[in-house]
């Protein structure tokens, strides 16, 4: 079979569909992390909800639950690119190598940056409430 445009265009709204549902699933781990201990993370052991971090967990968890549903994926996919951003350069670049995440420990937050902001302008792909629903 030959692998045209037509083939990649039918198929495109599923790894756009794939690309959100793991890059949510994923994500939540990170809140669950904060939020409940799960998977266990020594680092956030006595963590606050009203700190930073803690704010950031419940950020991660609802927006990570709504990017699952696909559900306004859009906005919540913007705003959890923002967090990203902001969490590597409050974080990450002030451990210095600025244009060197993987010297700062930032790749992780780089990347979840771009996957959200590509998922804010593209939009969830299949299997999403926003489309069962008819948001846009």
């Amino acid at each position: 079979m030959e692998l045209n445009q037509q083939f990649f265009s039918s198929w495109s709204p599923a790894a756009l569909g794939l690309l959100r549902i793991v890059a949510a699933y994923l994500y939540l781990q990170h809140g669950t992390a904060k939020l409940f201990h799960v998977p266990h993370v020594p680092t956030f052991d006595g963590l606050r909800i009203l700190s930073r971090d803690g704010l950031a967990g419940v950020i991660e968890v609802v927006g990570s639950l709504l990017l699952l549903l696909g559900l306004f994926t859009r906005p919540v996919a913007f705003i959890l690119s923002g967090e990203m951003a902001i969490a590597y350069f409050w974080v990450h670049a002030q451990q210095g190598h600025l244009l060197m995440p993987a010297l700062n420990e930032g790749e992780l937050a780089v990347l979840y940056c771009f996957i959200f902001l590509f998922l804010a302008v593209a939009g969830g792909g299949y299997w999403t409430l926003d489309g069962y629903l008819g948001i846009k």
